[in-house]
């Protein structure tokens, strides 16, 4: 057989190496529609490779100035494109650049003196001209306080915007006829933001104190709707201010919490509604009185405040009478009188009849008790409670397993009422009024609509954000599936298959059991066949020339004899 099969091998030469040609010129050498399908997918992975790298880069873009007017967004914008910056403005005042570059964006526009902002400060009294009148500087006092005072109420985390309005009257030199300024404040606040009463008090404390002689009472406060925020209790007095108010709501919130808190033990914490009304009364009285009473008590002594003492005398001398002689001509005798006794008469004089008033007035004062009493009723007194409560009705199964529902008994309806009227501290002879009754909830039943996870919030923001790259992702992948991949198959074509005779020398090379080595169809020598394959030829070459001898051979290995002696 190896002799059959040397001439064959003989006859069988080295083909030589094929020069493969360039890329472009395969390309080159495409069909036109190859070329194009390869040309537009270049041109797709190029624009997802773009529309990556922008979608990319705009989660690094910071805001570095928010709220900006149209004016100064304008010069920042401006500036911005002086200095080769990227920048993207959005509505709302806003104005973004990359994040690396935040820092250093708003440094250098503060060293170019922007945002100026609308509102001016005391920087406008750096620039004094010569011919300046006493007006205008008053004026420009007057525009750099509302300007200073308009930067520091929008500092205020709540406060967007505010305008500041001062009236200050020119003042003379006469006390009396000076008028006191006044200030009204308008304030836009942010979206969803309120101001409570100390905040606004807080406001107007900052106005009041910033302008001489600005009382607190002169401010007003208001918000974008027109709405006053800062009243005035003295003005407002037919109804009650927020702060009134306020302490007649705590007042019933405390009640209120009192109830829940004694009866949600014994009837349930969703078996109870409770709510109580309080009058408060807000009026001030303010009575003055004086006593006067007399010293009390037996042993009680006079003082004597002050005592006055008045007397007078008038005599009129008598005129002689009689016969005239001797005995008219006598001093008269001077009239006695006894110092104890009853008193005797008077002497009538002998020179004749005379006449004599005498009159005497005394006046003591003593001091009286004196009591001032001064009476001022306290604010915020309880005039009348009223409170309800409903109690739910008690569940209770029957052997059926039937629910019912069952009022509660109205004894212990009367033990919850006085529970509640201690806890609350109700007083009969002020007018108070408790009334607790007794009846069924009624309960909604609520669905539960299971969701499902396709339309969960966070999947959808998980898929929002997902949807750009994976739809850049799908383009490329079909891009390159689609378009590159076919065109270069086709630039690299597949193998020719061999010949007839390169086969039979692949054969005889792998059958041939020599030392020469058979070439393949590319000129290359035939990889050596594996030592199985050959003994499985060898195997069916004999089945085919002597088929009996492997029929006993195979009945043998099925009987477990020796397949020697079975041949």
């Amino acid at each position: 057989m190896d002799n059959a099969l040397s001439p064959t091998s003989n006859a069988i030469t080295e083909t030589p190496a094929v020069a493969l040609p360039s890329l472009g010129a395969r390309v080159m050498a495409l069909p036109l529609r190859n070329k194009l399908g390869l040309g537009a997918g270049l041109a797709a992975l190029a624009a997802v490779l773009v529309a990556m790298s922008m979608w990319s880069s705009q989660g690094d873009y910071r805001p570095v100035f928010t709220g900006l007017s149209d004016k100064d967004g304008g010069a920042v914008i401006a500036q911005l494109a002086t200095l080769n910056v990227p920048y993207r403005s959005e509505p709302g005042g806003i104005i973004l650049v990359p994040a690396a570059q935040v820092y250093d964006v708003r440094m250098k526009l503060a060293s170019a003196g922007l945002p100026k902002g609308s509102t001016v400060g005391f920087e406008l009294m750096d620039k004094q001209s010569i011919g300046q009148t006493q007006f205008n500087e008053r004026l420009n006092f007057q525009r750099a306080l509302e300007g200073e005072l308009t930067r520091t109420i929008t500092a205020m985390s709540d406060v967007a915007d505010a305008r500041v309005h001062l009236a200050m009257p020119q003042q003379n030199g006469f006390f009396r006829e000076q008028q006191k300024p006044s200030a009204s404040v308008m304030l836009t606040l942010r979206g969803g933001h309120t101001l409570d009463r100390a905040q606004v008090a807080g406001i107007i404390h900052l106005v009041s104190a910033s302008v001489p002689e600005l009382s607190p009472k002169a401010v007003s406060v208001l918000d974008s709707s027109g709405a006053l925020l800062s009243s005035n209790s003295a003005e407002n007095g037919s109804g009650l201010d927020s702060q009134q108010l306020q302490y007649k709501q705590q007042i019933e919130a405390t009640l209120n919490k009192r109830i829940y808190e004694l009866l949600e033990p014994v009837v349930g914490r969703d078996n109870l509604r409770a709510t109580v009304s309080a009058d408060v009364d807000f009026s001030q009285v303010e009575s003055t009185s004086e006593e006067f009473k007399p010293n009390q008590g037996a042993n009680a002594q006079a003082s004597v405040r002050s005592q006055q003492t008045n007397e007078s005398q008038n005599a009129v001398p008598g005129q002689p009478s009689g016969v005239p002689g001797a005995a008219t001509n006598q001093p008269p005798v001077p009239a006695t009188a006894p110092i104890n006794g009853s008193a005797a008469p008077l002497q009538a004089t002998q020179g004749g009849s005379g006449q004599q008033n005498s009159r005497r007035e005394a006046v003591t004062n003593y001091e009286l008790d004196k009591t001032v009493r001064v009476t001022r009723n306290a604010t915020g007194t309880v005039r009348r409670l009223n409170a309800a409560v409903v109690v739910n009705h008690r569940s209770s199964t029957d052997p059926k397993g039937k629910v019912n529902s069952i009022p509660v008994p109205q004894e212990e309806l009367d033990k919850l009422t006085a529970l509640v009227k201690e806890t609350m501290g109700f007083n009969q002879e002020r007018g108070d009024s408790l009334k607790i009754v007794s009846a069924p909830f009624v309960s909604e039943k609520v669905d539960n609509v299971d969701t499902p996870l396709w339309k969960q919030p966070w999947l959808i923001d998980i898929i929002r954000a997902a949807a750009v790259p994976a739809a850049l992702v799908m383009v490329a992948l079909i891009a390159v599936f689609g378009m590159v991949r076919p065109a270069i198959r086709a630039a690299y074509p597949p193998p020719p298959e061999p010949s007839e005779s390169e086969a039979e020398g692949t054969e005889l090379n792998e059958v041939v059991d020599d030392q020469n080595v058979l070439l393949g169809p590319n000129g290359l020598p035939a990889l050596e066949a594996p030592v199985a394959n050959e003994k499985l030829e060898r195997a069916r070459q004999l089945a085919r020339d002597n088929p009996a001898a492997v029929a006993n051979i195979v009945r043998a290995w099925v009987n477990g004899e020796d397949p020697m002696t079975a041949t």
